[in-house]
């Protein structure tokens, strides 16, 4: 049983019979008549105007939105664990052409006000110190934790009085949606989200992500990322295929269905976990205490999971799981605090 990521859960059929409906002549690139769609789409999600483009990977998300925010000189705010600092190996930089990340300490992985505004403070306005331009905290973070609106609201807040751009990778926005209870739009744009990286993939898509851009600054921002888009290398010449993708995720709530169903599994998982729990369980990850022993002891049973630095495990459930499908995991789990 596969608890190591949600990368690798197969392909949502919803998302595979829009690929195929896909599958006719059209226009080429984003030209087609399913990218022409995304902004609609994602406007009635949102509940405001919104500007989309599809890309293939989270990184190229997260690192193309970042350059229409934030300039080479430019500094951007993240928490020092964010996947943009510790797994995207240097892609912002690459992207922005050098642009620096300034990392925050923050609980669960979690950036607060009064953090970056300290952080803010303690820059010099001179040319030889790197300026802010920009912060990006990531929906659920790298510990699984949702940020609530109130607290998206507050970073917001001083992003919009210090002039910042703010940006959102939401490789997981779907499981934090759903833990949340809350209307998308309340943690991105009526917070002060710039832009937003919609996870899709780890979701059950296949290869297909969403930049999505708020604001009277969207369609300018939008155009600037497809140039990005395209220098990159990321323009896919059938993005029709892509963009079925995040049609058939968003159209019909997909996404919010799927999020539930993988936070479910979580929960369900965290009942068997007990006392193991190193973070709240808000989302589809899950942190637990586990000796090399009983690791080893794990997956002797066939169960597969990321060790977390010594005497701890990560544990991801996904899309295509429910309670039932993961109580075998739970009961194991039981059976090493016996």
């Amino acid at each position: 049983m596969h608890f190591f990521s949600d990368n690798a859960t197969p392909v949502c059929p919803d998302v595979m019979v829009a690929m195929m409906a896909a599958d006719r002549a059209d226009h080429g690139y984003d030209g087609d008549q399913w990218s022409a769609r995304l902004n609609g789409a994602f406007s009635d999600l949102f509940g405001t105007s919104a500007t989309v483009l599809w890309i293939a990977t989270g990184t190229a998300a997260n690192s193309i939105a970042l350059a229409c925010l934030c300039p080479p000189y430019g500094g951007i705010i993240c928490h020092d664990e964010a996947h943009i600092a510790v797994d995207e190996c240097g892609a912002p930089g690459f992207y922005t052409h050098g642009a620096s990340l300034m990392t925050l300490p923050g609980q669960g992985a979690k950036l607060s006000p009064d953090a970056v505004t300290e952080r803010l403070r303690a820059i010099r306005p001179d040319v030889h110190q790197v300026p802010a331009r920009a912060i990006s905290i990531t929906q659920a973070t790298e510990y699984g934790l949702a940020y609530t609106p109130d607290e998206v609201a507050a970073l917001g807040a001083v992003a919009q009085s210090e002039g910042l751009g703010f940006h959102m990778d939401g490789a997981r926005f779907a499981n934090a949606v759903a833990h949340l209870g809350c209307h998308p739009g309340d943690v991105t744009w009526r917070a002060g989200v710039d832009i937003l990286s919609f996870g899709c993939v780890k979701n059950g898509g296949m290869i297909a992500e969403a930049l999505v851009f708020f604001g009277d600054r969207a369609e300018g921002r939008a155009a600037e990322a497809a140039r990005w888009r395209k220098r990159a290398g990321h323009l896919s010449s059938k993005g029709r295929y892509l963009a079925a993708q995040l049609l058939a995720m968003v159209e019909g709530d997909l996404w919010l269905r799927n999020g539930r169903a993988a936070n479910a599994a979580a929960r369900a998982l965290a009942a068997g976990a007990e006392r193991r729990l190193i973070h709240p369980v808000e989302a589809n990850e899950l942190f637990i205490r586990l000796t090399a022993g009983e690791a080893a002891a794990l997956r002797a049973q066939g169960f597969d999971f990321h060790d977390w630095g010594e005497g701890a495990a990560r544990l991801v459930t996904n899309w295509s799981q429910d309670a039932a499908s993961v109580q075998p995991l739970a009961d194991a789990l039981r059976a090493l605090a016996a």
